[in-house]
């Protein structure tokens, strides 16, 4: 018999090669000097970004915002194209980030993470891949996503569809030909709204099947002028502070004016300029829009009233409107001519609030109220977010115990970072921390300093392990709640921050909405008083 090969030993290691594990990378390795290794799924970095090639995939976050601030030098060398980068272009950001830092040599490609399990005794973790090998590190830090576990609906008959069916988050590289096909999209997010202009140009006809209205700003995308990007060139600074000092992690602040501070005309006036402008700066108009009903109400007319300007059709035009939701209190899209996709000819909006889909048919998809004939199904049901992508990696901590035990009832941890019982586990921008509610690559390179600053201590101090206590995640469970229901966010009861659209979920408000430079204070003050709330040991 051949003895099974001994496993790889590292300092850390990282799962994903995304704007996290990239980061992670670097200054665990450059800065820190341990040896690291990232194993990635995907054939090259990108993470998210990778698998979410689907038609219309583009950033919402302004290009300027959307890359990494830590270095001056890549910040200035960097030019983006458009306002919103697509996603090719944020791949080659990416590769380029990798390329230029000579990253790629500690990443093990196409490689899947299977389980992790730590050894109490090794003080260690062993990963084990698809493929059975084995890799063993101090420190094991997911850098996975938070929307990279694709949703796709348990419908009766799926199986049976004589057509092809795609998921957003799944998207085959070499593309989809929708040129004189029936296609039904299932699904009106982010991702279905930027992706129903573009197939409704190349498909004979698309369906849209919307269950839950979504309101929608437009993006106003464009080239960037050359100006434009001398001016981002030489304010790295000040775009960075800004960015570090805002609840959301973008390069504008929230006006520090009521609703109410202002008359209806006056009002009506700011929308509008707002809806000028586009992008997700809208909800930077009034600063109580998302923590007083009546305010936000305001918002909510005038969008609705633009649905009903732009949908020519006055039943569809209701449909779209119909929206039962504050506004923002889901993730706010943006959008290029979604609205106006449903005055083409060769569009249908399907009601699936009031008709649902009852299975999918050799020929198509059956509603309560009819069928539709289709030759491609794409499902943009988005994703089990934040926490799907950790437990499905079989996380087990100390004593064999699972992290799908632990979160049973819906995560549970400190500052978004460690569970306790997981010794030396970190997860970036996971459940706990602003993640998703955030400019991601503000809230990453966070994560990623905070991380790597700690185990810096940890060696410096002689010592091997850390942890948070029951009672510490105790109480961060508290102020994320606190901090949700201090605003209007819960009240999408639909909403994937809350896990409702994965059926048997629980019900758990997941990212902390008290605002990234709140967090980041937080955090800071942590590390700063030697880490209470954490133990620590040899």
């Amino acid at each position: 018999m051949t003895p099974a090969p001994a496993a790889r030993s590292f300092d850390a290691l990282i799962i994903g090669a995304g704007f996290s594990g990239l980061y992670q990378l670097l200054c665990l390795r450059d800065r820190l000097g341990l040896n690291v290794q990232v194993l990635e799924a995907g054939d090259g970095v990108g993470g998210t970004w990778y698998w979410n090639r689907y038609p219309g995939a583009r950033c919402d976050s302004e290009s300027h915002s959307y890359n990494y601030t830590f270095s001056k030098e890549l910040f200035e060398e960097w030019e983006w194209s458009e306002r919103y980068p697509e996603q090719p272009e944020i791949m080659r950001y990416l590769n380029h980030v990798a390329d230029r830092f000579d990253l790629k040599r500690d990443i093990c490609f196409g490689t899947r993470v299977v389980a992790a399990r730590h050894d109490e005794a090794a003080g260690s973790w062993t990963v084990t891949t698809e493929a059975g090998e084995k890799l063993t590190a101090q420190f094991l830090i997911t850098a996975v996503g938070c929307l990279s576990t694709a949703n796709v609906p348990a419908l009766p008959g799926l199986g049976d569809f004589a057509g092809r069916w795609y998921h957003t988050g799944q998207w085959p590289h070499e593309g989809v030909d929708f040129r004189g096909k029936r296609v039904g999209l299932v699904g009106t997010g982010s991702t279905g709204i930027q992706a129903t202009p573009v197939i409704a140009e190349a498909a004979a006809h698309l369906t849209v099947f919307q269950r839950t209205p979504n309101y929608s700003v437009p993006a106003h995308n464009a080239p960037l002028t050359p100006e434009f990007r001398q001016w981002v060139r030489h304010n790295h600074a000040e775009l960075r502070r800004i960015m570090q000092s805002t609840p959301n992690g973008h390069p504008f602040v929230i006006e520090d004016r009521s609703v109410w501070d202002v008359t209806a005309e006056q009002r009506q006036a700011i929308y509008e300029a707002a809806w000028a402008k586009g992008g997700l700066q809208f909800r930077a108009a009034f600063r109580d829009l998302l923590v007083d009903k009546e305010a936000n109400d305001t918002a909510a007319a005038f969008l609705k009233d633009k649905i009903r300007e732009i949908v020519k059709d006055p039943a569809t035009a209701e449909l779209l409107a119909d929206i039962d939701h504050p506004y923002a209190a889901k993730r706010p899209p943006i959008d290029s001519d979604y609205f106006a996709t449903f005055n083409r000819p060769n569009v249908t909006l399907a009601d699936v609030r009031r008709a649902p889909i009852e299975r999918i048919t050799p020929a198509g998809i059956r509603t309560a109220a009819a069928e539709y004939p289709l030759d491609i199904i794409v499902f943009a049901t988005g994703f089990d977010a934040m926490t799907g992508p950790l437990l499905r990696m079989n996380i087990e901590g100390r004593d064999g115990r699972a992290l799908a035990e632990a979160w049973e009832a819906g995560p549970r941890n400190y500052l978004g970072l460690q569970v306790a019982g997981f010794p030396n586990l970190f997860t970036i921008t996971g459940p706990g921390s602003p993640s998703v509610l955030c400019n991601m690559p503000v809230a990453i390179e966070q994560h990623v300093e905070w991380i790597t600053d700690c185990i810096a201590r940890l060696r410096a101090d002689g010592l091997a392990r850390i942890e948070p206590t029951e009672a510490a995640m105790d109480d961060w469970v508290t102020q994320v709640n606190d901090a949700a229901h201090a605003t209007l966010l819960p009240q999408a009861h639909h909403s994937w921050y809350l896990g409702a659209n994965v059926p048997g979920k629980p019900r758990v408000f997941m990212p902390y909405a008290g605002g990234m430079a709140r967090y980041r204070a937080i955090c800071d003050e942590v590390a700063a008083a030697g880490y209470p709330g954490f133990m620590r040991g040899a």
